[in-house]
């Protein structure tokens, strides 16, 4: 069962359960009580102009989904489309976007001792979207913050006053 984290307190005392995924050649978490579902890659419909990172939108039961492919989100240099591409439908502050990933791995519970806090790297790497690291035997998860991420000025995807 996941337990909501008080503000301002640390990832050490809550178990959660996290949905795991590939972007490359690391694996990733995000809670699972944001998921909708998951889907296959499908066709998109392109929206002009719009960044690079967002593939374009897709009618799913007549909701306009955003489609944003995390790979390029995240920077990462082979962004390929194969049978494993799966598309994770999320609700996040009210809202449904879809992320485009390299595979879904399995739902984990990471308890207390598993969880570790966010390493401090200075300002080399951009790590405000990730709320920590989980150890699953030699797994080592980077659990992703996404509505902090999907509420970030540089996606642009939610209403700030949304909360």
């Amino acid at each position: 069962m996941l337990q909501e984290r008080p503000a301002g307190s640390t990832v050490s005392h809550f178990i959660n359960e996290f949905l795991t995924f590939r972007l490359g050649n690391e694996e990733y978490g995000i809670e699972i009580l944001k998921v909708q579902e998951i889907r296959g890659y499908d066709a998109i419909t392109k929206i002009a102009n719009a960044p690079d990172f967002i593939k374009g939108v897709v009618n799913l039961r007549g909701i306009v989904v955003p489609i944003i492919d995390m790979r390029i989100k995240f920077e990462l240099s082979d962004v390929t489309y194969d049978q494993f591409t799966v598309v994770i439908i999320l609700n996040v502050s009210g809202r449904v976007v879809g992320v485009v990933v390299d595979g879904v791995s399995d739902v984990i519970t990471l308890e207390a001792e598993q969880m570790r806090p966010t390493p401090g790297l200075g300002s080399v790497i951009d790590t405000e979207y990730i709320m920590g690291l989980g150890a699953v035997g030699e797994r080592m998860l980077i659990l992703i913050d996404i509505e902090k991420l999907m509420n970030s000025d540089s996606m642009g995807l939610l209403d700030p006053s949304i909360n």
